[in-house]
């Protein structure tokens, strides 16, 4: 995989607070700590029991393949009295085997969720006891939650995910399709890991958001399918539902495996089109207001809660002598400016459609029905534009070549105070302690337009199944789709790098929460309703409606065309692309 093809190189991270790492830790000590007794005492009988698991746990989060034979070898005990013993731990369910082979003859050896369970509770013991007994100041710190509610929260720690009985039955590598983003770099890098985890090694192919557009849509016309799994941005999901490019998903698994209540709302309902789901959220990723706190504390500001708030405070923190500004935001031509304006009507209370009304803002769950028209000239729409035209004076001297990406990195790097952004860029400031922005940052919806209300509008990625898929490789496919999009994969991404999450479960986990405080902000945006996915509606025509709006805005912002002109001009474009298309 080419993985310059997003716009981004990936550094390794490495983090501290989470189960994996604790497990090893605690392993680590454990196999020093027996050297030493051994080394006390002349005579010693080694426990089987212990020395197999905890060669087997270790094997499993190092993903390293475990045979009877090496396991045998690890238990310190002659061969028969070890061979019981991994006998007695398969019947009691400590042990899982999975077929090697398709005559079943050779298989691996893998711990089972039990085990697991156990070794993590064991680890954080173990932890607790050494701060009791020693008093390390970290570890006391680390122990506070165990006596304020945190032995409460720990049961719903999520658990490493486990290896599939059955390796996937597939003719060469399970092949996958995903946009070059940081959280799917991190299941590159995790690559090794679900290998071990489905059986069978995986092939994943990277490309921008663009690029990715364009292959999912040739790969749909395509005799069969080159990809088992592929990923699509949410507003592209009834374009493929439309045209059959997608399976539906409840026509080829039990979608209560995916746990549907687990999803954030927003991100599940944008997964279903004419009622059905055709994808599952991979990553859900809320375009959110990133601001510095000690910049806004320093000039007596409040977080902005309202367009007109936030042009005040990139007014005053807007400072090009010393190489600062204001925001930065959206502004290259095309998709990523046509994205930034649908937001922004959002923002003052106008979908880009003709949605009707409901609690909360609007009602996108009807678009398969095809009753709607494209809304760009509108007197809300006009104060969406005035206000990017207004932001204009305090932002970067490059913004109208700014995207997504381009748009953090000043902020990360101190040259920009306030930025909008996806939470999947935040690893740029989260994990990089050496620039400006490190642990300084808070998180808000939209600030919003007058009469409207505080989103955020939900971005993201649904992985699903091409309708054109070899039919031997259909059962495959549905079940790594279950793994990849699983509770235990998704803490996995959160842990290595990944800064969203589709999951309430992943969000309360407490090793989660402890990763950055992204997680139960957008928990709590979530549940005051806020997240949602009505400003950018999944219908056929929405890449030709961003692609225009994209096009026309970035003429205004240029002075080519005034506000008005530019917003007239969109509408009469989407209005004659629908009526070609035959939707008007």
């Amino acid at each position: 995989m080419n993985q310059q093809e997003g716009g981004l190189v990936r550094e390794k991270t490495y983090l501290t607070q989470q189960a994996k790492t604790e497990i090893l830790q605690v392993l680590s000590f454990l196999e020093n700590f027996e050297e030493e007794m051994d080394g006390l005492l002349e005579i010693s009988a080694p426990n089987p029991y212990v020395k197999m698991s905890t060669y087997l746990v270790k094997r499993h989060l190092e993903a390293k393949a475990v045979t009877p034979t090496s396991l045998i070898g690890a238990s310190g005990v002659p061969y028969a009295t070890a061979s019981r013993r991994m006998r007695e731990m398969i019947d009691n369910g400590l042990i899982e085997q999975r077929p090697r082979t398709s005559t079943g003859k050779s298989y691996s050896l893998h711990p089972s969720a039990g085990m697991l369970e156990a070794w993590t509770q064991f680890s954080s013991r173990v932890r607790r006891m050494a701060a009791q007994s020693f008093g390390s100041a970290d570890l006391r710190a680390g122990t506070q939650d165990y006596y304020f509610g945190g032995s409460y929260l720990e049961a719903q720690t999520i658990q490493p995910p486990q290896v599939l009985l059955e390796p996937l039955k597939l003719s060469g590598d399970l092949r996958v399709l995903v946009h070059g983003d940081p959280t799917f770099m991190v299941m590159h890098g995790l690559k090794r890991q679900f290998e071990q985890v489905v059986g069978c090694s995986i092939q994943q192919r990277a490309f921008s958001i663009d690029r990715l557009h364009e292959e999912a849509v040739k790969n749909a016309h395509r005799p069969t399918s080159r990809y088992d799994l592929i990923a699509l941005d949410l507003p592209w999901l009834g374009e493929f539902a439309e045209n059959g490019y997608l399976l539906p998903l409840d026509e080829v698994l039990d979608v209560e495996r995916l746990q549907p209540s687990d999803f954030h709302t927003a991100g599940w309902q944008a997964a279903h089109w004419g009622g059905k789901p055709y994808g599952v959220p991979s990553q859900t990723t809320p375009e959110l207001l990133f601001y510095r706190k000690d910049l806004l504390a320093e000039a007596g500001l409040e977080p902005p809660q309202t367009t007109d708030a936030l042009l005040k405070a990139a007014a005053r923190l807007n400072d090009p002598v010393q190489g600062r500004y204001g925001i930065a935001w959206n502004a290259a031509r095309g998709t990523a400016l046509g994205h930034t304006f649908m937001m922004t009507c959002a923002d003052f209370g106008q979908p880009i459609l003709d949605l009707p009304k409901q609690a909360g803002g609007y009602d996108a769950s009807r678009l398969a029905d095809g009753d709607y028209r494209p809304v760009i000239y509108s007197e809300r729409a006009l104060d969406a534009a005035e206000y990017l035209m207004a932001l204009l004076q305090y932002s970067p001297p490059d913004i109208l070549s700014m995207s997504w990406y381009e748009r953090v990195r000043p902020f990360a790097s101190g040259r920009v105070a306030m930025a909008y952004g996806y939470t999947l860029l935040a690893p740029y400031f989260e994990q990089n302690p050496a620039c400006a922005a490190h642990g300084k940052v808070g998180f808000l919806p939209h600030p919003s337009g007058p009469n409207a209300q505080n989103i955020a509008p939900v971005g993201g990625y649904l992985l699903g199944i091409p309708a054109n898929i070899a039919p031997e490789r259909l059962e495959a496919a549905a079940e790594a789709l279950i793994v990849f999009t699983s509770p235990e994969a998704q803490k996995l991404y959160v842990e290595h790098g990944s800064r969203t999450n589709p999951r309430y479960s992943v969000g309360a986990d407490p090793e989660v929460r402890r990763l950055s405080p992204i997680f139960e902000a957008v928990d709590a945006m979530s549940w005051r309703d806020e997240l949602q996915f009505w400003p950018r509606p999944p219908i056929p025509e929405i890449n030709d409606i961003i692609r225009i709006c994209g096009e026309e805005c970035h003429d205004m912002l240029r002075g080519v065309k005034s506000p008005k002109a530019a917003l007239q001009m969109a509408q009469d474009r989407a209005d004659r692309m629908m009526r070609e298309a035959g939707k008007l």
